[in-house]
């Protein structure tokens, strides 16, 4: 445990990418089995304790210490495990002697019940120091925000053993931590894991943005963005499962997709939902909000599986049938999934169309037009492109429509975490519901924590503090005097807000100091926006 700790610290206190890259690959090659797969799977997200949750903590050091001191602390520190690791008081007698390893706190951590943490963890936190209670407290309640991706690790695993990234990602999301297979064969030369029966998870091709510039239609093919999940689905040993963008399993969220591929195969697609309970076309495919309804339930019941169905429209297949086609230029791809789309029911897949335009310019005007609540812009594909895992330059490009603006103005700010603890970083902002200078009020449409510089946050920051009406716990009320233009993706109707409107990716855009509140925009003009 003394060694994660101090990986968890010189990772904090690193900004260099290639610095986090050395210190995770270091860790690696000398940590024992099976600590260093339990690092692993904790630097990656892969560890779930669900006794022990962040109020378990709070509850825990408001009993050791002034709930006053605590509640100051925390805000001032903006992080739980911080504070809690450092106010934790030394034990009155002397605690068990012996280092822990990472494998005894995961196994502790595993068999404990909601009733039982409370009574166990301070044990544990009383053997470790400031450092070790930090990285257990981040390690039980899964929020390690470390600056380590799951992709910088994975890479920091290829780098410490000398194997191919992309055949890390090939095998990571079909084994369990702590990893012992995987690294049976890459730190000890041991066999390759096997996985032909197993469904599992390939890594996505992606795209770049494109930025100021056009591509020639001869060489690029254009097809619309939608605007749902992208999902893989796959098929293998009789058994199909379905998987999110960072490799999760989406399964049982989506059950209509499981019995319906007949045959072995990695698709690769967008996950919409058909219906006009919360608009788009009957048969076609309904706007993100209705997609929402579907995202992140454990259960899903049947009302829900009527009146939102689940399809995916089909951008690319990586294998079918045992021929991997990743080699294959896109072109190829294309026509091996046209000419498989006859074997796939219509009820839960159809075709992600090409959209054909004599020039760039012709183009352009295309995208500028569609408005269609389920479609975000054009993709566009290198036709001679294999399929390969990650962003590579110059092969895709997503080419998203003009964002929607609005002008808002400022009605309450929320301090952020981390390095944003001392800031008010975090902004509701509101509409008028009718005409200002006739008495309305403002309603709130939307909240947003980006878009702006560090300079600009500290200028926000600063009008925060010195324009404050109220407070309520972490939150301030402001007057009602600063504009923000915010841009937003769509916006949707929705009875979960005052409003009675949702935005869609909303961010700031600008800052309109030169503008009074009373210019900025009404309830109606947002709602104008909502397609039906």
């Amino acid at each position: 445990m003394e060694e994660f700790a101090a990986l968890l610290d010189a990772l904090i206190y690193t900004a260099s990418r290639n610095r986090k890259l050395a210190l995770i690959a270091d860790y690696l090659r000398a940590a024992p089995d099976t600590d260093r797969g339990w690092a692993l799977a904790a630097l990656t997200g892969g560890l779930d304790f669900p006794a022990v949750k962040s109020s378990t903590i709070r509850n825990l050091m408001m009993e050791r210490v002034d709930p006053v001191l605590w509640a100051l602390s925390r805000d001032f520190v903006g992080d739980t495990a911080e504070t809690a690791s450092l106010l934790w008081p030394e034990p009155k007698s002397q605690a068990p002697q012996g280092d822990l390893s990472l494998a005894d706190v995961v196994t502790r951590l595993s068999a404990l019940t909601r009733a039982a943490a409370p009574k166990e963890l301070p044990g544990l936190l009383d053997r470790l120091d400031a450092k070790g209670r930090y990285a257990l407290i981040k390690l039980a309640t899964g929020g390690m925000r470390v600056g380590v991706s799951a992709r910088l690790a994975k890479t920091a695993f290829a780098q410490a053993f000398d194997v191919a990234v992309d055949a890390v990602e090939e095998y990571w999301h079909a084994l369990a931590p702590p990893y012992g297979e995987l690294f049976d064969w890459a730190a000890q030369g041991g066999p390759a894991p096997d996985l032909a029966d197993v469904p599992h998870f390939r890594p996505f091709m992606l795209a770049h943005p494109l930025e100021g510039g056009e591509v020639d239609l001869a060489d690029y093919a254009a097809e619309w963005k939608w605007d749902g999940i992208r999902v893989q689905l796959v098929r293998a040993g009789g058994e199909t499962r379905v998987y999110s963008r960072s490799g999760d399993d989406i399964s049982a969220t989506f059950p209509e997709l499981l019995e319906v591929l007949a045959f072995d195969a990695v698709l690769d697609g967008e996950l919409l939902v058909r219906g006009t309970a919360q608009g788009g076309e009957a048969g076609g495919a309904a706007s993100f909000n209705a997609l929402q309804q579907r995202l992140g339930r454990k259960a899903v019941s049947a009302k829900m599986l009527r009146e939102f169905p689940a399809f995916v429209r089909l951008y690319d297949v990586l294998i079918a049938e045992g021929e991997d086609h990743r080699e294959q230029p896109w072109e190829s791809r294309r026509a091996t999934l046209e000419a498989l789309m006859d074997r796939l029911p219509a009820s839960h897949f159809d075709l992600s169309t090409l959209v054909a335009a004599d020039d760039f310019a012709q183009l352009a005007a295309i995208r500028e037009t569609a408005r269609d609540e389920a479609i975000e812009g054009l993709m566009l594909k290198r036709r001679d492109s294999r399929y390969l895992s990650g962003r590579k330059v110059g092969l895709w490009y997503k080419w998203k429509r003009d964002p929607l603006l609005i002008d808002c103005v400022l009605m309450y700010a929320q301090r952020g975490s981390g390095k944003r603890s001392s800031f008010y970083s975090d902004y509701t902002f509101g509409c008028w519901a009718d005409d200002p200078d006739a008495g309305a009020d403002l309603l709130p449409v939307g909240k947003a924590y980006s878009g702006f510089t560090d300079e600009e946050l500290k200028k926000i920051d600063r009008f925060v503090r010195q324009n404050t009406l109220n407070r309520f716990g972490p939150v301030r009320e402001v007057e009602r005097k600063l504009v923000f233009e915010v841009a937003f993706d769509s916006v949707h109707a929705s009875k979960r807000h005052k409003s009675g409107l949702a935005m869609r990716f909303p961010r700031i855009h600008r800052i309109r100091w030169d503008k009074p509140a009373h210019e900025a925009d009404l309830i109606a003009s947002l709602r104008a926006l909502v397609k039906d």
